[in-house]
């Protein structure tokens, strides 16, 4: 008999009980279903058995693991049923491309149309197969088999990316005959998959799950317009330039042609740019461009791009970061922990803030003020502003889209932009990359370079950075008259030489382990290319170095 620890309570099991019937024990102490298994530290899949005296804790979707857990088993049922409603000659691939509220939004390519008739069937046949509570089998086959599968198959980014795959060994999921690979752990039966919709959604489909606070509730939406259409024009730029997966990207690497795909996508960038500041301009009375995203989007490098656009259009731009106008420290507001919140609101002297940019609005001469972060006080050091006919202000700070800040400003003033760094790269057809991925290794890189802060310290942080994010930053997002995706088509490949050595790094008994070996596997997808190639003016340079500007 082995000791098991399970929330503080021992209790013993024969070798080879499967975590499914651990787990089967303390469900009644879960508010929700269980998952997966966290077996000392190591997530495993609840079909995995039991080998030695072991802590467990479970995971349910309450916890963000479960929810990708969940997310990715949802695509494997809805593929199965893709492929059971529709003859597999007629299907070219069924794309997964990116996130949208609550939803995953995709696309049929084939020789049959997506109606909303032939997606309630799909629909239906997901529904059967839940109510049939069919296993998920796993099995592990050679690479060189998994190439030849996925070729027969017709599931040709999958062919590609195990092309340049190292490891001589491919997990492989099944549903019956149906096979696929994925990207991560899945629950251990169709049956768990209960909650989910499928909608027609502009060329394509949405395949809408729980939010995080509503598990047992399918709600759709809000679905951001704006945000759909710059997501979606970003992918089908990337397959027009036949890179939309990771496969493709290694291809033309070994192709020797990462230098014109780097030249194409920062003319592409510089291109919307100018076309930004051109908008902004138009209107003689918008006088203040506001901008703000979340971390690592490059907001600093792309306002100093900006303003050189505006500088060629003949006008006067003046940077002012919001930073500037906190309050003194004392006087900052406190979370829900007790701790000072940084990211709040409260934190700005919105009264002062307003005063001073309607003053210049008016043609007036104010004082700017400067925040010294080693005193946590506001300072004024002799630094004057006036506007003139020709000056533009150019505004950067994580509230800028909310009007609360602004709120005593002429809306008519204002110009809005909403900055991130929307991944338009996928693994393949079937495995996307998360946005908030791409963003936390950006931001891996350029703490360890410029602040010292190890992987280690970025990764505890981070989910405090997407807490308030969610909080101060997205619900505003759509409130933005123009939005910009920073993201590089190329920079993961990049990013990988800098990120790697930092994620090693991490001990394996951190907590934050299981998280660094989950990027290093994914990076592991990618082939490394050096930095030379890099223009100086990239938003790439203000996470790895080398910037011409001053970021």
């Amino acid at each position: 008999m082995l000791a098991v620890k399970v929330n503080g309570e021992m209790r013993t099991y024969p070798k080879g009980t499967t975590f499914l019937e651990i787990a089967n024990d303390f469900q009644s102490q879960y508010k929700e279903e269980i998952l997966l298994a966290r077996v000392n530290g190591k997530l495993r899949e609840l079909h995995k058995e039991l080998k030695k005296d072991s802590e467990i804790s479970f995971i349910t979707y309450e916890d963000s693991v479960g929810r990708n857990c969940y997310e990715r088993s949802a695509v494997f049922i809805m593929m199965k049923a893709f492929y059971e409603i529709i003859p597999r000659e007629k299907i070219k691939k069924v794309q997964i491309d990116f996130a949208l509220g609550n939803g995953i939004y995709g696309e049929l390519v084939g020789d049959i149309e997506l109606t909303p008739e032939l997606l309630d069937k799909i629909k239906k046949e997901m529904q059967c197969l839940v109510e049939q509570d069919i296993p998920l089998m796993k099995k592990t086959v050679k690479t060189s088999e998994a190439i030849e599968m996925f070729r027969e198959y017709g599931m040709h980014d999958k062919e590609q990316l195990f092309t340049f795959r190292r490891a001589s060994n491919v997990n492989i999921y099944g549903i019956g005959k149906f096979e696929d690979y994925f990207y991560g752990y899945m629950v251990n039966s169709t049956g768990y998959i209960k909650y989910f919709d499928l909608i027609p959604y502009h060329k394509g489909f949405l395949l809408v799950l729980p939010w995080a606070e509503t598990p047992r509730e399918i709600k759709a939406g809000p679905f951001h317009e704006k945000l759909f259409h710059v997501l979606r024009d970003s992918y089908r730029w990337s397959d027009s330039l036949e890179v939309p997966n990771v496969g493709a990207l290694n291809r033309l690497i070994c192709d020797g042609k990462f230098g014109d795909l780097i030249m194409m996508q920062e003319a592409l960038q510089e291109k919307n740019i100018g076309k930004i500041a051109e908008m902004a301009v138009k209107d003689p009375d918008k006088r203040i461009v506001m901008i703000a995203g979340p971390s690592s989007s490059g907001k600093t490098t792309f306002s100093h791009r900006l303003a050189t656009q505006f500088h060629a259009l003949g006008y006067n731009p003046h940077p002012i970061a919001v930073d500037n106008y906190f309050r003194n420290r004392e006087d900052y507001p406190r979370d829900e922990f007790g701790n000072i919140d940084m990211e709040a609101l409260g934190c700005v002297d919105i009264e002062t803030f307003n005063d001073h940019m309607n003053a210049l609005l008016r043609g007036e001469k104010i004082d700017l003020p400067t925040f010294n972060f080693h005193t946590g006080k506001r300072e004024y050091n002799g630094k004057t502003l006036q506007l003139g006919n020709k000056d533009i202000l150019i505004i950067e700070g994580i509230h800028c889209l909310n009007d609360e800040l602004s709120v005593a400003l002429p809306k008519e003033s204002k110009f809005k932009i909403y900055i991130s760094a929307l991944t338009q790269l996928n693994i393949d057809e079937h495995n996307r990359i998360r946005t908030t991925d791409g963003r936390l290794i950006r931001r891996m890189v350029r703490d360890a370079r410029t602040r010292g802060t190890s992987a280690l310290e970025t990764i505890q942080r981070w989910d405090s950075v997407r807490r308030g994010e969610n909080k101060n930053i997205f619900p505003f997002q759509e409130s933005a008259d123009v939005m910009f995706n920073s993201a590089l088509v190329y920079e993961l490949a990049v990013l990988k030489l800098y990120a790697e050595p930092l994620l090693f790094g991490i001990s394996r008994d951190s907590e934050e382990y299981e998280e660094a070996k989950r990027l290093l596997k994914f990076l592991d997808y990618f082939l490394a290319v050096d930095s030379d190639m890099i223009p100086k003016n990239s938003i790439l340079r203000e996470f790895i170095g080398g910037s011409c500007l001053k970021v």
